[in-house]
């Protein structure tokens, strides 16, 4: 039980923003502060690594901080840290991401290309 609790709390990490918080967590005009506005929303980001290779990671969004964001993996339930610089492109679906979880394409696990992204 105390083992369950003690990671209830490790996963609660959302960045507390108030008028003394960096203006990049705030003014919209910054990634950051634009992506905490789609916080648990499903998302595939794509990362440049390197000079020309592109990779993708597909999650819900579960925090952003300065210069990260946390992806909760949808094919593991990990939590994915992701380097906020390397991010290139970043897809965000309209639908909600906990209704698509049973779909056949979940099922099949064809998820880390979605169809609709």
């Amino acid at each position: 039980m105390e083992e369950i609790e003690e990671q209830d709390k490790r996963e609660k990490r959302n960045v507390t923003i108030d008028q003394n918080s960096p203006e990049i967590l705030t003014n919209t005009i910054y990634t950051p502060a634009f992506l905490r506005e789609q916080i648990g929303k499903l998302m595939r980001v794509e990362f440049l690594i390197g000079t020309n290779n592109l990779t993708d990671r597909v999650g819900i969004l579960e925090d952003v901080g300065a210069s990260y964001i946390l992806l909760r993996s949808i094919e593991s339930n990990n939590l994915i840290y992701c380097d906020i610089y390397s991010i290139k492109f970043v897809t965000i679906s309209a639908s909600n991401p906990y209704s698509m979880v049973n779909t056949p394409m979940m099922n099949n696990m064809y998820y880390p290309r979605f169809s609709n992204f």
